[in-house]
């Protein structure tokens, strides 16, 4: 069963939490309608075998399939480029975070601002504060976590989530391919 508590204690979020994405459709739709989207990594994604397949491997999955730009944080970027993945940027976790609170900054590309930030793969406690730090200083981010613990600083987090339908909700994005 798939609950929204979050999944680390002792904090406590405030009054607005995440809405929480029961079905992979619901994330699939936020990707869809964002115009700018980016996907943070973390270095946890090489290391969390999600059913048959390591974290990272559906992220790249879904990053090729969308077109979304990845940003790898911690050693991430040494697991994409052992897998073929050279195009991510390297930047640390907080950096990504500080960047994306700046409505200034004009994104990996140069072509402007990201509507919506990915994260995925981080350690709970970073992501939960680097969460906190766009809700109340980035509005103009939405934030959607893609990890299977309730990220109650997201803008959108999937519940608390078994690995096996973890997986399921990961292959369901990367199947739709964004058509």
């Amino acid at each position: 069963m798939a609950t929204a508590e979050p999944w680390q204690f002792g904090e406590i979020p405030g009054p607005k939490k995440a809405a929480v994405l029961a079905k992979p459709e619901a994330a699939d739709a936020l990707i869809k309608r964002a115009k700018r989207p980016v996907l943070v990594i973390g270095g946890l994604a090489a290391g969390v075998t999600v059913k048959d397949r390591q974290l990272i491997d559906y992220l790249i999955d879904l990053g090729k399939a969308r077109g979304i730009p990845i940003v790898a944080t911690g050693n991430a970027n040494r697991a994409l480029a052992g897998r073929g993945y050279n195009e991510a940027t390297i930047m640390t976790a907080m950096d990504a975070g500080q960047r994306l609170a700046d409505r200034n900054w004009k994104g990996l590309d140069g072509k402007g601002p990201y509507d919506l930030a990915i994260f995925a793969g981080l350690p709970y406690y970073m992501e939960w504060t680097i969460l906190s730090g766009l809700k109340h200083f980035a509005p103009h981010v939405r934030t959607l976590t893609l990890d299977n613990v309730y990220q109650p600083h997201a803008s959108f987090s999937f519940p608390n989530l078994s690995f096996q339908d973890w997986a399921k909700a990961l292959n369901a994005l990367i199947a739709r391919r964004g058509d």
